[in-house]
């Protein structure tokens, strides 16, 4: 079997893992106080053109997006994000958990619409009752989004515009940073992050890493934020492997390089679907791909490839998505559409 299901399926990738095994028997401090992170945190600060920016290391994405938000949030407040959105669809109620309510707004093929949150916000307000009500006090998007859509760097301005003139900050969940920023449809760089957004995250589990995602905030948005850490069951004792990692993936271009292998892959899926003619459900430009196939091929194909039904089967066709990663071997693409060519051409 050959498996485009996720884009964390392997483990991570060999140049991470020799350097945790050439560091397994150092002794260093604990809970992120040691040299990895701290180099860590200057490769990613310079890769962001800003030595100012306060960085913190956790395991996992839910993790990270739980942990942030209830830091941003006033005990009244909810987080705006798209109907689709992880927090909203995927993460078993971890946002509603902590108290806060995600507050939903219409998907756009995964995006949110600048003019729609400027209206929520406009007539939140407006309610003279609005007192009595969840306050939207951020908004949350992803890069790319859950349908593996990229939102353009004027559409990520006039989102901050919006939120900062509402007082509120606009926070980027990255899970598959990398597979956005490698895009040949994407227009923006790392470096324009920090003046694009309040603060993101770098996925580092879907994207190289055998665990960990790297939370960057503009200096001084995340007070107290490292007890919050510990509160939350989240602070890691041994952090050098966090550091360790993400020290790996930002030398020498690692994290962006290999993204875009995922990216050259993907286009080969979505390529070869389309020249047999299925019409992407979404025209996804990075590595999450999305068709809908009539049921027989997706019964043939599940013959030899494993992949994802996205929502409900349909009586005679259903939407299904395909996801590369870094690891994604060029051959077992070729060999996912060699079959689909003889399927169509039976």
């Amino acid at each position: 079997m050959i498996h485009f299901d996720s884009d964390y399926m392997e483990g991570a990738h060999p140049k991470v893992m020799q350097r945790l095994l050439e560091t397994n028997l150092e002794q260093t401090p604990g809970y992120g106080k040691d040299s990895y992170c701290e180099q860590a945190k200057t490769l990613i600060r310079k890769a962001c053109g800003n030595d100012t920016l306060d960085i913190h290391f956790l395991v996992g994405g839910t993790q990270a997006n739980t942990i942030v938000i209830d830091a941003l949030l006033n005990h009244h407040e909810g987080v705006l994000a798209a109907e689709t959105a992880h927090i909203n669809v995927h993460e078993s109620g971890a946002i509603e958990s902590c108290g806060h309510k995600v507050l939903q707004l219409p998907s756009h093929a995964g995006k949110v619409d600048a003019g729609e949150v400027q209206e929520f916000i406009t007539k939140f307000y407006e309610d003279e009752t609005y007192e009595h009500m969840v306050a939207p006090g951020m908004l949350y998007i992803s890069y790319p989004t859950e349908y593996g859509t990229l939102y353009t760097r004027e559409e990520l301005s006039r989102l901050h515009q919006i939120c900062r003139n509402a007082n509120i900050p606009l926070y980027i969940d990255g899970a598959r940073l990398g597979y956005g920023l490698a895009s040949n449809a994407s227009d923006i760089t790392i470096s324009m992050l920090p003046a694009l957004c309040d603060i993101f995250y770098i996925g580092g589990t879907k994207v190289g890493a055998m665990f960990g995602e790297c939370i960057v905030a503009n200096n001084g948005l995340l007070k107290h934020f490292f007890p919050l850490i510990k509160q939350h069951g989240a602070l890691m004792a041994k952090g050098r492997l966090l550091g360790i990692q993400f020290s790996t993936l930002f030398t020498d271009g690692l994290y962006m390089n290999i993204a875009k292998h995922a990216i050259e892959m993907a286009m080969i899926i979505k390529n070869g679907f389309i020249s047999n003619g299925y019409s992407p459900f979404i025209d996804s430009p990075t590595n999450q791909q999305f068709f809908t196939l009539p049921n027989a091929l997706i019964d043939y194909l599940s013959s030899f490839a494993t992949f994802e039904i996205w929502g409900n089967k349909g009586e005679h066709e259903t939407t299904v998505r395909f996801v590369t990663s870094w690891a994604t071997q060029k051959e077992h693409v070729e060999l996912l559409i060699g079959k689909l060519n003889s399927y169509s051409n039976r």
